[in-house]
């Protein structure tokens, strides 16, 4: 009797890239790359990333990888943004928690991050931001771990939901019953409404605003996988949030209440509805939205069960300059959020969209 030792798999080699291209416009398997890569965000589409520039006219590139047989191997789009506050960068994605680089290996992520180095010099650019949801060796680049996001892994039925969220937020949530709030499901024509709950919410916090038209074109780009939840008591909206959706998981970037809100429990029951239509959807983890460790949005994510996912988020920079602060730990940031909040609601959502528009 023979006897024959298992035979071991040779790993396959990383395919040796031939050349990384810089074009305005993505080439025409972009949009299939990222659907079959498993790090893809919603984002990463080439329609998500024209956001920046079908708002606000923003310069966009896209970079593309391709072996020695023409195949793509990993894409990098990058925005271009200039503040008086940061100076010109390149940023993937902006607007969004989630970019960076896709590739299928780090001979092809090393090329992408070096091309992306080599275009901000030529533009003269203070920095480059690629956000990332691992770690990444990227040769020259920084690492900034002060975000996580925060995601709850959802149950298979609604029954399942409210028992694990237990008693204490379940009381949260029924107590705004008494406001006889008014549920409202829909796509575009919900915008508006979207828009003053979040747009006062912005300024309360200090916050420049994006234009509604922000939201408008972010609905267009992403066609199928955004819902617009509006809470409304009286016929006044008074909670609103918009869900992205990729893959199985569900996200909400973007939620706002008012006071009157968050005084008559309103705001939890916006999170409930956001939670069941999830679990009805059948997506299997929730993502509320980026946050920073122990703050107060931290503190509200994490009694709904959220747990921190660490972002990694990577930045090319010049020689003895740090990576830039765009928090209240930045004097300067501190200062003018100071002062934005004193101005009036209708003089900011008129200036916010001319100073956001360069915000990352």
């Amino acid at each position: 009797m023979s006897c024959i030792a298992p035979q071991l798999e040779t790993p396959l080699a990383e395919p040796q890239i031939l050349q990384v291209s810089a074009t305005t416009v993505p080439p025409g398997d972009w949009d299939a790359y990222v659907e079959a890569h498993a790090d893809a965000s919603a984002y990463h589409r080439a329609s998500a990333v024209r956001v920046g520039a079908d708002t606000f006219g923003l310069r966009v590139t896209f970079l593309s990888a391709r072996d020695a047989q023409g195949r793509l191997t990993g894409v990098l789009p990058l925005v271009e943004q200039s503040s008086w506050l940061f100076g010109r960068f390149l940023a993937s994605v902006p607007f969004f928690t989630y970019g960076g680089v896709l590739a299928d290996g780090q001979t092809a992520a090393a090329a992408l991050a070096a091309h992306a180095t080599e275009l901000a010099r030529v533009r003269r650019a203070a920095h480059v931001e690629l956000r990332h949801t691992a770690p990444r060796e990227l040769s020259g680049y920084a690492e900034r771990l002060d975000k996580v996001s925060m995601v709850l892994r959802l149950p298979a039925s609604e029954e399942a939901l409210s028992k694990q969220l237990g008693a204490k937020l379940r009381s949260q949530i029924r107590r705004a019953d008494r406001e006889q709030p008014q549920i409202l499901w829909g796509g575009a024509e919900l915008i508006p409404d979207f828009y003053d709950v979040f747009a006062a919410a912005m300024h309360d916090l200090g916050t420049p605003v994006y234009p509604q038209r922000f939201f408008s074109v972010v609905h267009a780009a992403l066609p199928g996988l955004i819902h617009v939840l509006v809470v409304k008591v009286g016929g006044v909206a008074q909670a609103a949030a918009i869900l992205v959706r990729h893959g199985r998981r569900i996200e909400v970037p973007w939620a706002a209440a008012t006071p009157a809100a968050k005084r008559g429990a309103v705001n939890m029951r916006m999170y409930w509805e956001l939670l069941r239509f999830s679990v009805q959807a059948g997506a299997e983890a929730f993502d509320f939205g980026r946050s920073t460790v122990d703050s107060g949005t931290y503190r509200f994510k994490a009694q709904w069960g959220a747990q921190p996912v660490q972002l990694h988020w990577h930045y090319w920079l010049p020689e003895g300059k740090s990576i830039p602060q765009l928090n209240q730990a930045n004097p300067k940031y501190a200062l003018a959020a100071s002062w934005w909040r004193r101005m009036p609601l209708w003089c900011a959502n008129l200036l916010g969209p001319h100073i956001v528009r360069n915000l990352p």
